[in-house]
């Protein structure tokens, strides 16, 4: 299908209340759930381990040092997928559907991306396997002890976020303004500042900032082009697992991946080769799917 017919498809619905006020309506509407959400699942926290352990479980779980404090992390996200359903019900009064696309393209494409990605990134991955510089993670027993949440929990998390700036975000400002580079531009701009952590990151944090920016960048451009969200969030998925699930860096969210790389965000000239390659094997998956795009 042409670039201009599916982005017209996917932004149609979008475009029966356009309206600006709607917007920022909307976006405060996600960001009140997902606060109050928030506060729930702090108050599970407490409630888990009592007052006096809630201070200590509830930093590990800001960073990630444990798996189950990854997959609480991961949990929280479901507030905003509650907050964008309830954003376009009841702001836009569309269909919550509306912010996925066809879904059958929304699954065919989710597995597509997960699976080019992952071929895509093999090579990488077999390298660092063989060089001898990775160090070992968590035991591989408790690995898989929490392999399946782990992995319902990502699906949540990158869901989480193509639902709000793919989707959500992407739609309306397509619908509200003509020059496509507002849509594409500002929610990957905001999805990028949105990782700025320099408590963690260290000298890093614009590198990740920048890197993940360029990233929402592509997904926007596979998004409109597809008229799903199915290309960006199965990419997502499989870049986040790959992060998480088996190789970190050691700073934040290294509580469950199987081996750490002799690399540090907090040291950006030890880690810059390595985010080029990244952003090099981004780019690589984008334009393979780009050409699956082109064949169908």
């Amino acid at each position: 299908m042409p670039f201009s017919q599916a982005q017209d498809r996917f932004v149609a619905p979008a475009r029966l209340r356009p309206q600006l006020w709607r917007l920022l309506l909307g976006v405060g509407l996600i960001l009140l759930i997902y606060l109050v959400w928030m506060a729930v699942i702090g108050l599970g926290v407490t409630f888990a381990v009592g007052v006096s352990g809630a201070g200590r479980a509830l930093g590990e779980m800001g960073v990630g040092s444990s798996p189950v404090s990854i997959l609480v992390l991961l949990m929280t996200f479901a507030g905003l997928v509650l907050g964008s359903f309830a954003a376009v019900r009841w702001v836009h009064k569309r269909s919550i559907a509306s912010l996925f696309g066809p879904r059958d393209l929304l699954i065919r494409d989710f597995g597509v991306a997960f699976g080019v990605l992952l071929v895509v990134s093999l090579p990488g991955i077999l390298w660092l396997l063989a060089s001898g510089t990775l160090m070992p993670g968590v035991p591989f027993a408790t690995w898989l002890v929490f392999l399946i949440p782990m992995l319902l929990g990502l699906l949540v998390q990158t869901g989480a976020e193509e639902i709000v700036f793919r989707g959500y975000l992407q739609q309306q400002l397509a619908a509200r303004f003509v020059a496509r580079w507002v849509s594409f531009v500002f929610p990957s701009v905001l999805f990028g500042l949105l990782h700025y952590a320099p408590e963690q990151m260290g000298q890093g944090t614009w590198l990740l900032v920048g890197l993940t920016g360029f990233f929402g960048l592509l997904m926007a451009d596979l998004t409109a082009r597809s008229g799903s969200l199915g290309l960006a969030w199965g990419m997502h998925f499989g870049n986040n697992l790959l992060a998480i699930l088996i190789f970190t860096t050691g700073e934040a969210l290294d509580g469950i991946a199987l081996f750490r790389l002799p690399y540090s965000l907090s040291e950006p000239s030890t880690v810059f080769g390595l985010v080029l390659v990244d952003m090099v094997g981004l780019l690589v998956v984008w334009a393979v799917l780009r050409r699956y795009l082109r064949g169908r």
